[in-house]
Parts: C-alpha cells; sequence; structure tokens
C-alpha cells in the first residue's frame, strides 16, 4: 500500500514539474530576444541589423544566435572571413543551427574554399532534412566545381522537387542535358 502511495506521489510530482518547467532551448529564448534584429535582418536593413548584433554579441557572449545574425550580416556585406568566424563561434555554441552551416558554406564558398563548402553544405542538407532547397543548390554548385556532375544534378532536381525556382534554371543550362520536368 505504501509503494503505490508514493507511486502516486512521485508520478503527480513528476507531472507538475513537468508543466511547470520552461521548455524552451537557449536558441528559442535568443530568438525572443532579439526579435528586433531578426526582423531587421528579414528586411534587408543590415547595417542597423549589424549594430545590434555587434552589441548583443558583447552584452551576451555565449549567444549562438547573436553570433549567427552578425555572422548573416558579415555574408550579406560580403564580409566572408568575419562571416565565417562569427558562424564558427555560433556552431561552437549550438551545432544544431542549420542556418549556420548553410551560411559558413556560402561564405567558404565565395571565397573560392569548395572542399570546405561542400562540408558546410553537406551538414546543412542533413541539418534541415529535405525542408530548404537552398542547401542542395549550394551543395550542387560545390560539386559542380569538383566535377561530379552527376550528383550535382541529382542535388539540383531534389532542390526542384523542393520548389526552388533557381535550381530549375540551372538544370537548363549546360552542363546538365536532360529534361526537366516540375509537378504543378
Amino acid at each position: 500500500m505504501e509503494v503505490v502511495g508514493l507511486g502516486l506521489l512521485f508520478t503527480l510530482y513528476l507531472t507538475i514539474r513537468y508543466f511547470l518547467m520552461d521548455h524552451d532551448t537557449l536558441a528559442d529564448k535568443d530568438r525572443k530576444r532579439f526579435r528586433t534584429g531578426i526582423e531587421l535582418v528579414d528586411n534587408r536593413r543590415i547595417d542597423e541589423a549589424y549594430s545590434l548584433f555587434d552589441e548583443a554579441v558583447r552584452q551576451h557572449p555565449k549567444s549562438a544566435i547573436a553570433y549567427a545574425y552578425r555572422g548573416k550580416c558579415q555574408l550579406i556585406q560580403e564580409n566572408y572571413y568575419s562571416a565565417i568566424y562569427d558562424l564558427t563561434q555560433a556552431i561552437n555554441l549550438d551545432n544544431t543551427l542549420a542556418d549556420c552551416y548553410l551560411d559558413r558554406g556560402i561564405a567558404y564558398y565565395k571565397t573560392d574554399e569548395f572542399q570546405q563548402a561542400f562540408r558546410e553544405f553537406d551538414k546543412a542538407v542533413w541539418h534541415f532534412r529535405d525542408e530548404k532547397p537552398d542547401a542542395y543548390r549550394w551543395r550542387a554548385l560545390a560539386r559542380i566545381q569538383f566535377r561530379q556532375l552527376p550528383q550535382a544534378e541529382n542535388d539540383l532536381r531534389r532542390a526542384v522537387s523542393l520548389g526552388d525556382e533557381n535550381s530549375f534554371n540551372l538544370l537548363r543550362q549546360p552542363p546538365f542535358t536532360r529534361p526537366v520536368y516540375q509537378r504543378e
């Protein structure tokens, strides 16, 4: 009888604790905290966003989101090496941020470091789990640099199936010759 009573109390305790716990991750909390800056990036007001995230990195040096968005701002401003630094810091703090892998891959690609770029795009494809066609398109562009044309074509076709028009246009150009069909 005591065991049943203790079991019920323990179950009640776990239930109450579950509902009172905060289930947001650090990244979710930081997204809420830096919502203003994220909106600035989305609206392409990069100078203002960079200033905000630069200050955020100073005030919150353990924030992966602050580093990630400062890196995104650097990437848009074509400061590729600074973007690589910031995105690396973000990944070191939180290695589940898929956008960081994609952005860091783009920065490596723009600095002609295609092997590094391919690795980052490969990680981005894995982290996005077929949700973002950009990762496939960029990985295909890196594969083209290595003359891995069949694999690049497969990546572009996968991106087209996810709705990426840029990949569709790339498939219509040489070195790709097979016709491309889109589902409507």
